[in-house]
């Protein structure tokens, strides 16, 4: 099985553009053909399951289109999109704020759908995702330490409560990279997909692992790799996997 993450910025591209005219004023500009190249990739990796950070759900940079559901028709995928600020937050109020959010895709089946928002923090949304084998949670940490740290605590209560092997997957803006993950990690028992520790921003000269997919150790990696494209400011991260039991069915890496 195959598993995408991807932080894609909205669709709003990098480089000048979008800090022309002022700084993140380029995020402001439609994002058809940028998310058009990223669509294109997507599909080219062929994914059976995708998270995607940082997805606009209907706004006018993207003729009002959610992106998540244009990307899943055309990879005829389940999708979940929801908001990333919580129901509480004056945030999600704004115009463009209230479009923007986090995503899930699958080609397989979804037994069971929650939405979480940790207590702290200015970007809150859990998205938990139930399949037959194990349990998947797409986060979006927040960009204070402190924060983080509360969100993370968080996070182990919702991993602890799974009732079966987790993917923990998403931007962790984690600035010290994994050794800031030590506590969290040690206390659930995950695994690092990405072992060698590859950097996945910024996209055109990575140096900060920022991007984690974390499993459980029933989920045995086949393969990870972090591809050098820049159609975002981070680069994406693909992982191959298989359930131990299961390791007969499995997809060729």
């Amino acid at each position: 099985m195959r598993f995408l993450l991807y932080n894609i910025r909205y669709g709003a591209g990098i480089g000048w553009k979008v800090h022309f005219p002022v700084p993140f004023g380029g995020c402001l500009r439609r994002t058809s053909d940028n998310f058009r190249q990223i669509s294109d990739f997507i599909k080219a990796v062929n994914p059976d399951i995708t998270g995607l950070i940082e997805v606009d759900g209907g706004s006018f940079r993207s003729h009002r289109n959610n992106q998540a559901r244009l990307l899943a028709e055309e990879i005829q995928h389940h999708h979940v999109f929801e908001n990333k600020y919580s129901g509480q937050s004056m945030v999600r109020k704004l115009p463009l704020f209230n479009k923007q959010g986090n995503a899930f895709l699958t080609n397989q089946d979804i037994r069971a759908l929650r939405f979480h928002y940790f207590n702290k923090g200015f970007k809150r949304l859990v998205i938990e995702a139930e399949l037959a084998e194990f349990t998947t949670f797409i986060v979006h940490l927040s960009l204070k330490y402190r924060h983080r740290q509360d969100q993370l605590r968080d996070l182990n209560a919702l991993v602890r409560s799974a009732g079966k092997p987790v993917i923990v997957a998403g931007d962790f803006n984690v600035f010290r990279g994994e050794s800031e993950l030590a506590h969290f990690m040690g206390a659930t028992g995950l695994l690092n997909a990405n072992a060698a520790g590859a950097p996945s921003h910024p996209s055109r000269a990575p140096r900060r692992q920022l991007d984690f997919i974390l499993h459980s150790p029933e989920i045995e990696a086949r393969r990870f790799e972090a591809p050098r494209v820049a159609f975002s400011d981070h680069i994406p991260l693909v992982w191959d996997f298989e359930i131990r039991h299961r390791a007969g069915l499995a997809r060729a890496a």
